[in-house]
């Protein structure tokens, strides 16, 4: 654990206190230089077939795959959700459980890859973010969507961007990973502004539209999950978070 990084907390409004806290945090940056030495990327999943937010203590699935040396080692930890589903407090719900996936990796990544916000978020300091200085880790965040920034699409051209904004802030970028395809958006988060995100998550993702790294440890959580519904047992670790 990162010797300056508090424990996750469990109630909103302290959650809050904390995000203000890391969002006006300016870390020192993580440089690109075209390529990565070891890099992760961490997911988890919750049971199907459900609507709504989501409860407290719903069983989740969270994987986490590192990348290093042309070698993948894949984990996976069995936990509880701590809260519902909640725009702006997604770390209630999912921190401890990734924290403990990246943590059971055999070392961490000098990058982490984020299914979540960074600096696009009310506070700019969404899971993506948090997750870095916890493990005091670099981290970018990927999702499918920005959270509240807002900017125009990119041209239909593998390699284009658009920049996203939270007023005069430039925040993420929309990125065209694959032609054809709705693009991602690269956040910005741990130690890493949003053109470093841009470039990162073109370099990763080769021939697909998702980054590599999160294509392993999506694949590897809901694989995990199927075993379960199908009554093979869990076959994994397993943690408690809440």
């Amino acid at each position: 654990m990162d010797p300056k990084a508090p424990p996750w907390p469990q109630e909103p409004e302290a959650l809050i206190a904390l995000q203000e806290q890391l969002g006006r945090m300016q870390p020192e940056p993580w440089q690109f230089v075209g390529t990565v030495r070891s890099v992760a990327g961490c997911f988890v999943c919750f049971p199907t077939g459900r609507s709504g937010p989501g409860a407290a203590g719903d069983p989740g699935w969270a994987a986490a795959a590192l990348l290093r040396e042309g070698e993948v080692a894949t984990v996976v930890v069995r936990g509880r959700a701590g809260a519902p589903y909640e725009p702006g407090l997604l770390a209630l719900r999912e921190g401890p459980l990734l924290e403990a996936a990246v943590r059971a990796l055999p070392a961490l990544p000098d990058l982490l890859m984020v299914n979540a916000t960074g600096r696009d978020h009310p506070r700019r300091a969404g899971l993506a973010l948090h997750l870095g200085a916890r493990l005091g880790v670099a981290t970018v965040g990927v999702t499918q969507r920005p959270m509240i920034a807002t900017g125009a699409l990119p041209e239909d051209v593998r390699g284009a961007v658009s920049p996203l904004w939270i007023g005069t802030e430039l925040v993420a970028y929309w990125v065209r990973t694959k032609q054809g395809v709705r693009p991602l958006v690269a956040h910005a988060a741990w130690r890493t502004g949003p053109d470093t995100a841009a470039r990162v998550l073109l370099y990763l993702t080769e021939r697909w539209r998702t980054p590599v790294p999160l294509r392993y440890a999506r694949a590897a959580a809901r694989a995990a999950r199927a075993r379960e519904d199908a009554g093979g047992g869990p076959r994994i670790s397993s943690v408690r978070t809440a």
